[in-house]
């Protein structure tokens, strides 16, 4: 069944398949190649039925082994013959049943979105301590230069994001999705702002609040555990990022109805997401299930519309397309580093589930439909600079070592 799906798919690189009887085909040609070997016939008829599912299963329970080649190749392969797979009839219908789900697979209310964040986010400290920089960003780094080392990228991205918030001394700004704290600290600490930051991850709030308090900003910087939509102050600035990820395209006029409700008059917000650039779609069902349980990223003709239904400008949109495969490839070969030390907290399953997880995430940035959008939105049309220029300007000086700034100041 799996060698069917193969021959009518596989139209670039070559996958060999040794099946449970030792018999040998192979589908395509030219490179990259890779040999694979299934256990048993169980794991042929599965992957053959649901392989958007399946070969990620089979890959982390061992019944699919890859003799020859690497897990990086045949995702590439993978990728490169979506649409050959995606097209084979059964994998029509799937898709089609994903379609119809996909409202059920988003329904993230609060309660049920504290334990979607606790299935990922609070897995060990260590583990992600492990993988990510210094100052622990889980979202797409901004790569200004290719030979930017990944701590510098996601200082970069927190500058990209302070520039286009325009913010100006003592001014609160409200983190939805706070994570580890990195962001809210940094704009304390550059912009001299006030920040409250929400999670629902008791590992985060715990070390955002732990974080804070070590770099001296903790009477500037508030963590709380908490849904965003339970927040009843007003804002200046209003900032999200890798957040709406988690909400759902159901839950998207709570989310931007609450912006718009917390934002001061005069006040502006940027959203930072991953997205889509072939329209709606669903979440692949094994990043679902194993990875990111209740999660969507949305194509911007899914998100806009809830924008509009509200009083919000949208004042600016910046794509992000190749930034983000390689703040995943630096994130891979830090895990494959500490492979060891993490196979000790968790074990080689979990190992391998992680190592599918951020080569077909990396891969689906470089080859496939995703990318990193930003928008800007404003409640007032003149709440932020009609140019683009002042967050170039600011960028830049913020940039400056800081000999340079004091003379650029005089």
């Amino acid at each position: 069944m799996f060698d069917r799906l193969l021959a009518r798919s596989i139209k670039h690189g070559c996958i060999t398949v040794i099946d449970p009887s030792g018999r040998r085909q192979s589908f395509g040609q030219g490179e990259p190649r890779v040999t694979l070997r299934l256990a048993d016939r169980a794991t042929d008829w599965s992957l053959a039925l649901n392989p958007s599912l399946k070969v990620g299963e089979a890959y982390m329970d061992g019944t699919l082994t890859i003799e020859e080649g690497s897990l990086y190749d045949l995702l590439d392969i993978g990728m490169a013959n979506t649409a050959g797979i995606d097209g084979a009839r059964w994998q029509r219908v799937i898709a089609a049943f994903h379609t119809v789900a996909r409202w059920w697979h988003q329904h993230n209310p609060i309660g049920l979105a504290r334990e979607h964040v606790a299935h990922h986010y609070d897995l060990s400290r260590r583990l992600f301590e492990l993988f990510l920089d210094e100052s622990m960003q889980y979202s797409c780094a901004y790569f200004i230069r290719p030979s930017m080392t990944l701590a510098e990228a996601q200082i970069a991205k927190m500058r990209h994001i302070a520039a286009k918030l325009a913010l100006e001394p003592g001014q609160r700004v409200f983190d939805i999705g706070c994570g580890w704290g990195g962001l809210g600290i940094f704009l304390a600490e550059h912009c001299d702002v006030e920040v409250v930051g929400v999670t629902l991850s008791k590992e985060q709030h715990e070390l955002a609040t732990r974080r804070a308090r070590a770099a001296g900003v903790d009477k500037q910087v508030t963590f709380k555990l908490q849904d965003y939509r339970l927040e009843t102050g007003t804002y200046d600035r209003i900032v999200s990022v890798g957040m709406l990820e988690h909400v759902g395209v159901k839950h998207y006029r709570e989310f931007f109805g609450t912006v718009e409700r917390l934002l001061k008059p005069t006040g502006a917000a940027l959203v930072h997401a991953i997205g889509r650039r072939g329209g709606p779609g669903f979440t692949n069902p094994w990043l679902r299930k194993y990875i990111f349980p209740g999660g969507y990223s949305p194509a911007l003709s899914e998100v806009v519309p809830f924008v509009e239904k509200t009083s919000l400008w949208i004042t600016d949109i910046e794509v992000l397309r190749l930034h983000y495969a390689e703040t995943l490839r630096a994130w891979r070969d830090n895990f494959n580093r500490h492979r060891t030390e993490i196979a000790r907290i968790y074990d080689e399953r979990f190992c391998r589930m992680w190592e599918f997880y951020l080569i077909g995430s990396e891969l689906s940035f470089r080859y496939d439909f995703n990318m990193v959008w930003q928008m800007q939105m404003a409640r007032d049309i003149e709440a932020v600079p009609v140019t683009r220029d002042y967050m170039f300007d600011w960028e830049r000086h913020a940039s400056m070592p800081k000999r340079s700034r004091e003379r650029a100041a005089q």
